[in-house]
């Protein structure tokens, strides 16, 4: 029994350390593009990916369970997988913990302005600015999957006003609730911090334009932290330049890395970094792998199964 990760992380030493420690029978073995012996293939029955190549698990003739490196699986879905085989996201509380530190840092980043403040710093200027209540300030979570609630919840714990979008209705203690087409409007229009965490879908692929840009209230700040293809780069652009945007802050992008001679890097209102909102723990993360291990061999079905009509 063996199973194939698959990616280019470098963190592959601690994933086979911490599977071999909880699953001593399990074979790991690595495949990359310069690495593409991984044996006889029959032997794998367990998949571990981020980004595979297209049809790269077809011929894996006894293939059990493809499972995310990461929370999303938009990497994986249209890639011509195995039919009948199952597809995982990671469901790790250490990736949901890193998510929404930096969600609570960037909202209170720019709710207290330190921003402003760094650049009074540099200038050696002692300037006050007036600080907002929490309970003032509208908060909106576009996805409250997961990553979406967590956020959503510590934000409210602090007593920020919070709101959420989502596909389906959702009823949550203390988070405002919108959903769908007919809900997105109103959001949009009390969000003064804009927070992305959807999954990449086609329904979702481009939601972040200038419509919906133009809906927010002047002044608004926008984080992405899901994909870079929810944004529309030139909308985004305008938005700041033109209003109602001031600010945003965005980790993920339509190519990665993002290219040098993006105008995202050098605008003046624009924070870039470099898709690490959340980066995956093999500590933490393995040990999910490994519970869903023991849930197939003892004949249950792994957790979350993706629905590929949903795309998540």
């Amino acid at each position: 029994m063996a199973l194939l990760f698959s990616s280019k992380s470098d963190d592959v030493d601690r994933w086979r350390d911490m599977l071999a420690r909880e699953l001593p029978d399990l074979d790991f073995r690595q495949w990359t593009p310069a690495l593409d012996d991984i044996g006889d293939p029959a032997e794998i029955e367990y998949v571990l990916a981020w980004g595979p190549r297209p049809g790269a698990f077809k011929d894996l003739p006894n293939l059990k369970c493809i499972f995310s490196l990461g929370a999303g699986v938009d990497h994986l879905i249209g890639r011509d997988l195995p039919a009948g085989v199952p597809v995982v996201r990671l469901m790790d509380p250490g990736l949901t913990r890193g998510m929404s530190e930096y969600v609570l840092y960037w909202v209170l980043h720019h709710h207290r302005r330190f921003g402003d403040y760094a650049q009074g710093a540099k200038e050696h200027c002692w300037q006050q600015y007036p600080q907002a209540d929490t309970r003032t300030r509208r908060i909106g979570i576009m996805g409250l999957g997961v990553l979406g609630l967590d956020a959503a919840q510590k934000l409210a714990a602090l007593e920020f006003d919070v709101a959420g979008w989502s596909r389906t209705p959702k009823t949550l203690d203390g988070i405002t609730p919108f959903d769908g087409e007919a809900g997105l409007k109103d959001f949009l229009a009390r969000t003064e911090i804009l927070v992305c965490l959807l999954p990449l879908t086609p329904e979702t692929a481009g939601i972040i334009n200038s419509e919906t840009l133009g809906q927010l209230p002047d002044g608004a700040v926008v984080i992405n932290a899901a994909r870079g293809g929810h944004v529309v780069d030139d909308d985004m652009i305008k938005a700041i330049d033109d209003g109602p945007v001031s600010a945003a802050v965005l980790d993920v992008f339509h190519s990665e890395p993002l290219p040098a001679d993006h105008p995202f890097w050098s605008h003046p209102k624009i924070t870039v970094t470099p898709h690490v909102a959340s980066l995956t723990v093999p500590e933490t993360a393995a040990l999910v792998v490994v519970e869903n291990i023991r849930r197939i061999r003892n004949g249950q079905p792994p957790e979350p199964i993706v629905d590929p009509d949903s795309g998540y």
